[in-house]
């Protein structure tokens, strides 16, 4: 019943438009391995790991040109517990690796380095830079990533960059196209679709800049125990809205 009900949902799509870049907010690991009665919450943020090696491959199969996969807030990092934390962070650090060792995968980094733990960061460098020119899905990992934080970075990019001009002329030059080109997705397509996974309904700091015109879909499920088929209902609605753009 399962399969067909995928076959289904994979004919509806014929012909629907496809997301250019999407994002994923996977939530609920930590309520997973509590309700699953397990040792730690590391855990659920393991299943949630490999869940999204999934959702990766499900995206590149319908044709997304980027995907990024919010999954350390800058507020996570002060707000977790050291031991979690820890275990968050060697976890991220598995999945960079083991994306860049899939073919079709282009890893990027997205978010400030700065105060993450040295052997992450140098997972995700060594990521990137192993998945350099590699053709195929762009993913981006958000990692240190706060939305707020990268309007603020931004708006310093530019004030270095100002060659001396006045206030008035750089306030002259401002514009949306200069504040993207200043952003981590600088050159990527804005966010179409944004998925959030356990029910929640808010964007808690990412992207908020990129996610303006963006669709929004909620998911029930916890993270690790995202389907196939929640994904393609996303993808079925996605398809089905009318994007307006102020109109």
């Amino acid at each position: 019943m399962y399969r067909y009900y995928e076959r289904r949902l994979r004919r509806d799509l014929q012909g629907s438009p496809v997301p250019r870049h999407l994002a994923m907010i996977i939530d609920g690991n930590r309520r997973w391995a509590r309700e699953q009665k397990l040792a730690s919450v590391g855990h659920g943020h393991r299943a949630g790991a490999a869940k999204l090696h999934e959702f990766v491959e499900w995206c590149a199969q319908i044709g997304v040109e980027v995907v990024t996969l919010y999954l350390l807030s800058r507020d996570n990092l002060t707000g977790r517990a050291s031991e979690e934390l820890g275990e968050l962070c060697e976890i991220i650090a598995e999945l960079a690796d083991g994306l860049s060792h899939t073919p079709g995968r282009r890893i990027r980094h997205v978010g400030d380095p700065r105060g993450l733990p040295e052997p992450l960061c140098a997972a995700l460098t060594a990521a990137a830079e192993r998945t350099e020119g590699e053709p195929g899905i762009v993913v981006n990992l958000a990692v240190g990533y706060g939305g707020r934080h990268e309007l603020v970075e931004a708006v310093k990019r530019i004030l270095e960059t100002a060659d001396g001009a006045s206030p008035a002329e750089i306030a002259e030059r401002l514009s949306p196209e200069l504040i993207a080109d200043h952003l981590s997705t600088a050159g990527q397509p804005d966010l179409d679709l944004v998925i959030r996974t356990s029910g929640e309904q808010r964007l808690s700091d990412f992207m908020l800049w990129q996610s303006a015109h963006s669709e929004l879909y909620f998911v029930e499920a916890l993270g690790p125990d995202l389907r196939e088929v929640d994904f393609l209902r996303a993808i079925r609605s996605y398809g089905l809205r009318e994007r307006r753009y102020g109109r």
